[in-house]
């Protein structure tokens, strides 16, 4: 069986392609996509010709083709012997597939989606909303504590519902783009700040009476995670959920970390268990799950998030613009155009 597939050919590059998908093993399930969300960071990285991809190497030369997208929704067509989670008809969450229009998937994959009011649109956030959660999670976000996101795009924009939904007090986005800030503020910030304006941290500090106990550093960039620094009150902790893949930024990391106690926590989604959750250490599971039911109470809105949704015969031009256009929006891929 064959499966239209997104595969960056080369760099800056991305092409619509029938590929062959494996047969349903004993413990696989077998969903025919019904949407796909781009991940921003990781797939401009992968379509640009980035080495460094991975956390598990340190490349240092670029191989294509690169098949990415793992973030997806859509209904379960067949499942195996051994599989008894979910079965065919069923609405579900695959995690760590591709932009393909069916995927084959191991059982732990697949997430059923529990409420009826969490459209396929909405769940093919799941995966991508984990990464935020898993990031607060370490932090250990206590009641009435400030809570701060610095950058929001997607990542940045879920994490400040949740900062919310855990009883963070002031909620704090920070983003140079004008229209991320009034999302935010939609979407449940008390204050939403321009990094680049001056006296920044100075306002940071005032609206935290003194100031930011944890923030989620969303950007990757190391000149985001100095200002976040500049903001942070004493014991503060800060999740690095964005990806730093290179930089040759100088940090003051004993004057604005060992100094002043700041935890600086690695929150990259593949540090995580993998079997069994724990206080502040959720599964990929566990916390789909939870994402899921707080969309499915009317508590996190990921609908509002989406801002376009192409088939994907026209992936060329959206990566295209993915890699050259600094602003790029939360899209979505809609398999049932093609």
């Amino acid at each position: 069986m064959q499966s239209p597939t997104i595969v960056f050919t080369k760099k800056d590059t991305a092409e619509l392609i029938p590929l062959d998908i494996r047969p349903v093993g004993e413990y696989d399930v077998l969903v025919e996509v019904a949407y796909t969300t781009i991940s921003n960071g990781t797939e401009r990285a992968n379509v640009g010709g980035d080495p460094n991809v991975s956390v598990y190497d340190n490349n240092t030369e670029a191989h294509f083709p690169r098949i990415c997208g793992y973030s997806a929704a859509g209904i379960v067509k067949e499942v195996g012997s051994g599989v008894t989670t979910v079965k065919p008809g069923d609405r579900v969450v695959g995690a760590w597939g591709k932009h393909t229009k069916y995927s084959v998937l191991p059982e732990k994959n697949v997430h059923l989606i529990e409420s009826e009011k969490t459209s396929l649109q909405a769940a093919s956030m799941a995966l991508i909303g984990t990464f935020p959660m898993s990031a607060l999670r370490k932090c250990r976000l206590e009641f009435g504590e400030s809570g701060m996101v610095m950058g929001l795009g997607i990542l940045g924009q879920i994490a400040i519902q949740l900062l919310r939904a855990a009883g963070a007090v002031p909620v704090i986005a920070v983003d140079p783009v004008a229209e991320k800030r009034e999302i935010a503020l939609k979407l449940g910030a008390d204050y939403a700040f321009d990094p680049t304006e001056e006296g920044f941290a100075q306002k940071v500090k005032e609206v935290t009476h003194g100031g930011v106990n944890v923030c989620v550093e969303v950007t990757g960039v190391a000149r985001a995670l100095d200002n976040a620094l500049d903001c942070m009150a004493r014991m503060g902790r800060v999740a690095l959920l964005g990806c730093t893949r290179h930089s040759d930024f100088m940090i003051d990391y004993y004057h604005k970390v060992h100094g002043p106690g700041i935890v600086l926590i690695g929150a990259h989604t593949m540090a995580r268990p993998k079997v069994e959750s724990s206080a502040g250490l959720w599964t990929d599971h566990d916390d789909i799950m939870a994402l899921l039911r707080l969309h499915g109470a009317g508590r996190l809105n990921l609908e509002d998030l989406i801002c376009e949704v192409h088939s994907p015969a026209e992936c060329g031009e959206v990566f295209h613009r993915l890699v050259y256009e600094k602003n790029f929006p939360v899209v979505q891929f809609d398999w049932s155009r093609i």
